[in-house]
């Protein structure tokens, strides 16, 4: 454990938000993290933009400006705010087929999925029933003949079943079908601390992630639990590190420093992005509005999904019913807040086995609701 005044720490915070710089540099003194970066953006403003701790487990380099660090699934709301600018331009429809644009995707009983429904985890096919080589989620054509060719695990449309990593291929296809650009353009053209598809500078400037102590729970395994998370092949394993992090891997690879990710989701809380317009209201309106609200067949929680983030049902993102947003394996959190135009962001280097919820966001996000009611 380390003094609280041996934290380094750096960047700005106002006066009143001062309850949260201290949970933050507490949290790194006791060792809950290691090192991390948190903002706090109000009406496009930023009134916290902190960074502190280490990037390095053998503390030899501090988390600086720059240090960026994997945010896994909480990548998946920046992806689901440029779907929403689609929308926005009249180039997509929440309520219409992802057919189609992507007409393959409607084989074998999706036909009548809507992009709704795949933002909100509806289609069925939360990962891959059958074994395949766990480094087709590096192949982005691969994966995607793949997931239009899988037969949905429930009825679509039915029920809510956490899609961890099929999520950002459906997503990411037709977003790079109604605009011609991938992910990782749009990330490169916002110009934010927020990248997907990492260049060998980038991955320099990435913090070390220290795992979990242990697996997160998921209650009575099912197989659309197996086949999302527990399977051999869920995830890319055993490929290389390098290949991993040049791969575009939307919903679990997208890697961000605090401020870029309040930036994005400033596009929920005002419409704008960097002081410039990004979607107008009805598009954002139909993104958090409620699209079902159930158990979960692959996440042990009861959810509200909106069309491509958590809606405030689990007082995951401080308790406020206009809250929407997105946590990330390891507890990464990002929130918009729309009634406040306010948007947040967390991303720690220490991760923890909390799905949603994880406990430093929750404080954080209590100190924050503090300084502005």
């Amino acid at each position: 454990m380390a003094d609280i005044q041996d934290v380094p720490l750096s960047g700005r915070c106002d006066k009143d938000f001062d309850g949260l710089r201290r949970v933050f540099e507490g949290s790194i003194a006791t060792g809950e993290n290691l090192g991390g970066s948190v903002a706090v953006l109000i009406d496009g403003e930023p009134v916290v933009d902190l960074r502190g701790g280490w990037r390095d487990r053998k503390k030899s380099a501090e988390w600086e400006e720059d240090t960026i660090a994997c945010v896994y699934s909480s990548g998946k709301a920046v992806l689901s705010a440029l779907v929403m600018r689609e929308v926005s331009e009249g180039r997509l429809d929440y309520d219409r087929p992802v057919a189609e644009i992507w007409p393959a995707f409607g084989e074998r009983g999706k036909e009548r999925v809507t992009l709704a429904q795949a933002l909100s985890h509806q289609a069925g096919v939360p990962g891959f029933a059958e074994e395949k080589d766990p480094a087709i989620w590096l192949d982005w054509e691969a994966t995607c003949a793949a997931i239009a060719s899988e037969e949905p695990m429930w009825e679509p449309g039915t029920a809510s079943g956490y899609h961890p990593q099929t999520f950002g291929y459906i997503a990411g296809e037709v977003l790079r079908r109604s605009s011609g650009k991938t992910y990782g353009d749009h990330l490169r053209d916002l110009g934010l601390n927020v990248h997907c598809g990492l260049s060998a500078d980038q991955v320099a400037r990435t913090a070390q992630m220290v795992k979990p102590p242990k697996a997160p729970d998921l209650g009575e395994i099912t197989p659309p639990k197996k086949a999302a998370f527990l399977a051999p092949w869920s995830a890319p394993s055993g490929v290389a590190r390098e290949a991993w992090a040049a791969a575009e891997i939307p919903a679990s690879n997208t890697h961000a420093n605090a401020r870029g990710l309040a930036e994005v989701m400033q596009a929920y809380a005002t419409g704008e992005i960097s002081g410039k317009a990004f979607a107008g209201t009805s598009a954002r309106e139909a993104a958090w509005e409620e699209r079902i609200h159930g158990d979960d067949l692959v996440l042990p929680y009861r959810i509200s999904w909106g069309a491509g983030v958590m809606r405030e049902t689990l007082g995951a993102f401080g308790g406020a019913p206009t809250a929407i947003g997105h946590y990330g394996f390891g507890g990464s959190c990002v929130m918009a807040d729309p009634a406040r135009e306010l948007s947040f962001a967390f991303v720690p280097a220490t991760m923890s086995p909390v799905l949603v919820g994880d406990p430093r966001a929750k404080a954080l996000l209590a100190e924050l609701y503090r300084a502005v009611d």
